[in-house]
């Protein structure tokens, strides 16, 4: 099982391409990252690569393994699993406005 890192930033609305190596396959997902101000908590959708939405305001939160994958009730999707980790010693338990691609990273590896 590889893990990729995907580079994420603190821009409150990211929308990229990324290219993975999931279970021995190549995809294309389109992700959206957006910032609720309100409620202070990231959330993320997921297109495939001809545009269909495959998840929408997915919670991007830190947990406790196995609970801490972001896709395990999705794997019938076969898109891999996905979770935030934290790479620093930040008091928070899960990123802020400021701190996602720095203080935490999105790890993207085959489905469980």
């Amino acid at each position: 099982m590889s893990t990729q890192i995907i580079p994420l930033t603190s821009d409150p609305n990211q929308t990229f391409n990324t290219s993975l190596n999931i279970d021995d396959s190549n995809i294309t997902l389109t992700l959206t990252l957006k910032y609720n101000e309100m409620s202070g908590y990231w959330k993320m959708s997921i297109a495939n690569s001809a545009g269909t939405l495959l998840l929408d305001s997915i919670p991007v939160i830190t947990g406790i393994y196995p609970a801490a994958n972001l896709l395990g009730q999705y794997s019938y999707l076969n898109i891999g699993s996905a979770y935030i980790v934290k790479t620093t010693s930040t008091t928070l338990d899960f990123p802020d406005s400021s701190t996602l691609g720095t203080d935490f990273v999105l790890a993207w590896s085959d489905t469980q």
